[in-house]
């Protein structure tokens, strides 16, 4: 037998459930067919296993996308107040971490929980273990195949991620559903995710693996200051991922290691005393750090032979410390996927493909990649809450 709903949702992850669980409010019935064995599998191991579940400070300018105006419908249709207001409902503890980021005080179970209890209040049915086979359109009904049997829905909203992490099953499955029925989808690449070093940096600074500074990422028009982690492949922290989003190949990234201190004059005083300059940048960077900095950035010459010129080009290096990546730890590491099925082909109040009717794509699947700090969090809740009230 053919099971028939009003709405199937492709996908248990945030933007998946949001819709089901709005659709389901409004009685619609709902199926969710999920692949892995659990709901939620990325909400489980976000923010450290506490969930950074969104931002206090949340607007376009903190998502990527070739239509950097898409999101703002979604956005101001469901608000960070409004996930905080259900989380508060069901009795969630967090905190603000840093730069608006809210946390879960407990465990990112908290978040599945307040998920699950939703979906049962809304009637909203969930198979996990099911692997879609097929999906086809007859008339106005969608037909989903799966190795748990056939569905039938009036409506197929598709929120299955996108390529990052593949080892918790991530499959480009929404894309070749987006491209099955005539869709575009912008190319799709690793984001929010470390850079690794080329050849000739890796043997100098691999030795710094663990060391992290403060500082301030520069490229492409972007800089972000957050703290920067040396690792034995390359660089990582917040600042690198948050920069890796707008990262092109065989570009370098700028990188302030001395964010907000005037180093010029020290270093004149420093070599007027006799100062050498491992000493002198000590006092701000891990010495592990200096040392091997100014070894492989500064000429080999005593301070006390530096004229202004030569110190005034030290300070310059240190505020605009130049990397070129030879690329990045790709989509096993990425936190995200920047791409996906091009904006054009959707409407931004109900994120229903303009060509298909009944068709909807949510969260990641979408090119729109938000910042690191509960943005793609935000975005899936968004892009859920404007399918589930519109199917």
């Amino acid at each position: 037998m053919t099971l028939s709903k009003h709405l199937v949702v492709l996908g248990a992850g945030a933007a998946g459930l949001m819709a089901a669980i709005e659709a389901g409010k409004r009685g619609r019935s709902v199926l969710v067919l999920e692949r892995s064995e659990k709901i939620g599998k990325k909400i489980r191991i976000s923010g450290g296993g506490r969930c950074n579940f969104t931002n206090l400070n949340v607007s376009a300018n903190d998502f990527i996308s070739q239509n950097p105006h898409f999101c703002k419908s979604a956005l101001a249709g469901y608000t960070p107040r409004d996930f905080i207001a259900l989380a508060e409902k069901h009795g969630i503890a967090y905190h603000e971490k840093k730069l608006g980021q809210l946390f879960c005080d407990k465990s990112s179970e908290d978040i599945i929980r307040l998920l699950e209890t939703e979906c049962r209040a809304a009637d909203v049915e969930i198979k996990v273990d099911c692997a879609v086979q097929s999906v086809s359109k007859k008339g106005d009904v969608f037909e989903i195949k799966t190795d748990q049997g056939a569905f039938e829905a009036s409506s197929l909203a598709v929120a299955t991620g996108g390529l990052s992490i593949p080892k918790m099953g991530a499959t480009a499955l929404g894309y070749d559903i987006a491209k099955q029925f005539g869709l575009a989808v912008v190319t799709c690449r690793p984001a929010l995710v470390p850079l690794t070093w080329n050849g000739g940096d890796l043997g100098v600074y691999r030795e710094l693996t663990g060391v992290s500074l403060d500082a301030v990422v520069s490229h492409a028009g972007q800089e972000f200051r957050e703290a920067v982690l040396f690792t034995h492949r390359g660089l990582s922290g917040p600042a690198i991922l948050q920069i890796s989003s707008y990262w092109k190949k065989g570009n370098p990234i700028y990188i302030d290691i001395l964010p907000g201190v005037e180093i010029m004059d020290e270093l004149v005083e420093g070599r007027d005393l006799g100062k050498d300059l491992v000493s002198i940048l000590s006092k701000y960077l891990p010495r592990r750090f200096a040392q091997k900095w100014c070894a492989h950035n500064v000429p080999a010459k005593a301070m006390s032979h530096c004229t202004g010129r030569d110190l005034k080009k030290v300070s310059d290096h240190l505020h605009r410390w130049d990397v070129t990546p030879e690329g990045t730890e790709g989509y096993e590491k990425a936190e995200v996927t920047a791409g996906g099925v091009d904006t054009r082909e959707l409407s931004s109040k109900t994120m229903e493909s303009v060509k298909v009717p009944g068709l909807y794509f949510v969260g990641e699947a979408v090119d729109v990649t938000g910042h690191l700090g509960g943005y793609n969090f935000q975005w899936a809740w968004a892009s859920g809450f404007a399918a589930g009230t519109a199917v």
